[in-house]
């Protein structure tokens, strides 16, 4: 690699020939924001009757919710408590926030490289030799500067890289707020499904306990057989088994929920409380507002623009870099003459240098950036196109799950109506008990679906929440 060095002991000469370098360009690419399918509307919207069908409530205060606190709308106060405290305690979103720090510091110190480096100099030094060799002092003071003009803007292209990297951290926070705030409301619901679900199999075994006793005393006076017997206690005993089965799974709900609130499992407790069925009604936008309004989305926009800004630094190695240096001070023999204007050093200079063989490295660095950028592009038009499948995924389950909660009431009706026949029809003799625990088995399964439907609602709901960004503006709404 050669250099060639140009230096100037006059200053004029030297400013001359920075001004005349100075008037350069940029060499990076001018960015557009690269081009992603945008349907005119949702396929899966569900309609007013769909809607009017579910009793969904309406999504009061939405004027208030532009990414805001979403997570009101489901009407839980012990909620609204968590979802709070989670901005502070959350390790994930902690995390997210040093990394956005991290990002604008980076942008800080791009930003210094546009501008000279001055430092300070002093130095003392005593010098002397055997014979007749005098010692000698020397004292040194000297402010010196340093700039790089940024001819190629390469400086300005790191810039623009690190205000894209750091607009990209902070959707990464974004996002990170979002899906510890849906992580939290997911398990939190799903709590309160295993608390309801236990409800109904205490109220469901205190049934069985009763119909063992029956069941016993009709053994006892050999009007039952004993297989009957043991299918009563068979039908306790499972009954009992998913009792513990619940509170296990209630268990690592709330120890999930410690966790998202940054608290040990062991020092985080989440009493049985009455659950609120809410599902809120869900104004979905247009899709074009969602390359606005989900981080996931912005944040690989922007890698985009920071990877174009990266073509722009690697193709200023074609270019010459420059440097202008220049120095004042002082030198002299003693301190006490040191500051005097006979004793002044100066010197300016300008330096340029510039590779002229390096074996294709440059190019091929010119062609991976570029290759980077592609790659950031296409990353950006996939996640584009899985945020309109995931809202389209979201919403065609949301209309799926208000069918299947009125089939679920209706069934779940009719089983417990033929569970209190059969059982009747069993004291009397009529059918056998076999009949009656196929009865029991079906009447409880439609109970615990029932349930399950209505958590799947509302974990649907906050899901389609997230898809669309975290929050909406009344003036989004169709």
């Amino acid at each position: 690699m050669s250099k060639h060095a140009l230096t100037s002991r006059y200053p004029l000469t030297a400013l001359a020939m920075a001004a005349a370098l100075l008037a350069g360009c940029s060499v990076t690419p001018t960015y557009q924001v690269p081009a992603t399918p945008q349907p005119a509307a949702y396929k899966e919207t569900p309609s007013d009757a769909d809607k009017a069908a579910a009793g969904w409530t309406a999504a009061a205060p939405a004027d208030t919710l532009e990414r805001g606190p979403w997570w009101q709308l489901f009407n839980d106060p012990l909620l609204n408590q968590m979802a709070e405290s989670l901005e502070v305690n959350n390790q994930n979103v902690a995390a997210a926030v040093a990394a956005y720090a991290q990002a604008r510091a980076l942008v800080a110190e791009q930003r210094a490289a546009l501008f000279p480096v001055v430092d300070l100099n002093a130095s003392a030094t005593r010098s002397g030799g055997g014979g007749n060799t005098p010692t000698a002092n020397q004292y040194r003071a000297n402010i010196g500067a340093s700039w790089e003009p940024d001819v190629w803007g390469k400086l300005r292209a790191g810039l623009g890289n690190a205000n894209a990297s750091l607009q990209a951290s902070a959707a990464d926070l974004a996002a990170a707020r979002l899906s510890a705030q849906g992580e939290l409301a997911t398990n939190y619901f799903a709590l309160r499904e295993a608390d309801a679900e236990k409800a109904i199999l205490e109220q469901t075994t205190e049934g069985y306990e009763r119909v063992l006793q029956i069941t016993q005393n009709r053994f006892d006076a050999g009007i039952a057989a004993k297989s009957d017997l043991l299918q009563a206690q068979t039908q306790l005993a499972s009954a009992r088994i998913d009792q513990i089965t619940l509170l296990r799974t209630r268990a690592t709900y709330e120890h999930a929920i410690a966790v998202l609130l940054g608290k040990a499992a062991n020092d985080f407790a989440l009493p049985p409380a009455e659950w609120k069925i809410t599902v809120p009604d869900i104004p979905t936008g247009l899709p074009s507002t969602l390359l606005q309004r989900r981080p996931d989305i912005a944040g690989a926009e922007r890698r985009v623009a920071a990877a174009n800004q990266n073509i722009g630094i690697a193709r200023s190695a074609y270019f010459p870099s420059l440097n202008l240096t220049g120095s004042f001070g002082y030198g002299a023999g003693a301190t006490g003459g040191l500051f005097n204007a006979s004793n002044n050093l100066w010197s300016l200079g300008l330096s340029a240098a510039q590779t002229l063989f390096d074996a294709g490295a440059t190019r091929a660095r010119v062609s991976g950036a570029e290759a980077a950028r592609d790659q950031a592009i296409a990353t950006y038009r996939q996640t584009v196109l899985s945020a309109f499948a995931d809202v389209e995924n979201q919403l065609v389950a949301t209309r799926a799950l208000v069918q299947q909660q009125d089939l679920r009431k209706v069934a779940s009706a009719a089983a417990d109506q033929v569970e209190v026949q059969l059982l009747n029809r069993y004291r009397a003799g009529q059918v056998s008990y076999s009949d009656v625990v196929t009865a029991q088995q079906t009447a409880l399964a439609a109970r615990r679906a029932l349930v399950q439907a209505q958590v799947n609602r509302q974990t649907t709901a906050i899901a389609l929440i997230q898809s669309l960004g975290g929050g909406w503006h009344a003036g989004d709404q169709p």
